[in-house]
């Protein structure tokens, strides 16, 4: 993960909203016991997840994984665990891992009277995934406490903060809006380092420009020449609050550009 040179934005995802964010999206997580003997890497991933009304995650996972077994065998007792988040940009680009997320909190089997409700949540995210059965166990992870550490920086989530907030509404379309940027709007990308003020007088040094990040609030670019990469945060007007408005935006931020080019 790289954070040289990234600009301080004036508008920011606040870090209960980037959790959210993580926990809410496909970024690949897998889910630990501490001290448990029956961990066995990459066995107890979580196939889906999704954030029920109380705050509650809850988690979509192989009935044969160390995690299951465990949850199912403890019975409704308190059985720590965390769970792990990568977040990986969806373009190539150096230093690829934007950041990481953990939420550790106490592990339970969701029991039959809530597991049709549970089932009913995740379909709805999650239309094509499988549902509980024999296959698959829906385990319930009540938060405890949250922490990020991405590109905005690191910092520490209370239950109550992670449970209140929300994921950003561009997040499940990020991956291929950021894809089409990369692939089909390079010349505009570039067109930004004119909004850099005294560091945009290089311009033409920067190799390679890629899309790293978008949300509500910006767009956050990565300008690389060979080993020296540095981040630029380019803000939005005003926050967006779907794809429709993110266009008015990106329309505006380019335009704001080519006017001091």
């Amino acid at each position: 993960m790289l954070r040289p040179g990234s600009a301080i934005s004036a508008q920011q995802p606040t870090a209960a909203e980037r959790v959210r964010t993580l926990v809410e999206s496909n970024a690949s997580a897998s889910l630990t016991i501490p001290g448990s003997e029956l961990d066995e890497p990459g066995l107890s991933t979580p196939e889906f997840r999704v954030v029920a009304a109380s705050g509650d995650v809850l988690l979509l996972i192989p009935a044969r994984s160390p995690a299951a077994r465990a949850a199912v065998h403890a019975q409704g007792d308190d059985l720590t665990a965390v769970m792990e988040i990568t977040d990986v940009a969806p373009v190539s680009v150096p230093h690829r891992i934007r950041g990481r997320g953990w939420v550790a909190g106490w592990l339970t089997a969701v029991p039959g009277p809530e597991r049709a409700e549970g089932a009913a949540l995740l379909a709805r995210r999650h239309p094509s995934g499988p549902l509980p059965g024999p296959d698959w166990t829906l385990l319930r992870l009540e938060v405890g406490e949250a922490y990020t550490d991405d590109l905005w920086g690191a910092a520490q989530v209370e239950p109550d903060e992670f449970a209140a907030a929300s994921a950003d509404p561009l997040a499940r379309h990020e991956a291929e809006l950021l894809q089409h940027l990369a692939s089909s709007h390079e010349p505009q990308l570039r067109s930004l380092c004119a909004l850099l003020g005294d560091r945009g007088n290089s311009c033409g040094a920067w190799r390679q420009v890629v899309p790293l990040g978008l949300d509500r609030f910006g767009l956050r670019v990565r300008f690389c020449a060979g080993e020296h990469c540095f981040d630029a945060r380019f803000d939005f007007p005003e926050p967006v609050r779907d794809v429709t408005e993110l266009r008015r935006a990106m329309r505006h931020l380019f335009e704001a550009a080519a006017v001091e080019e």
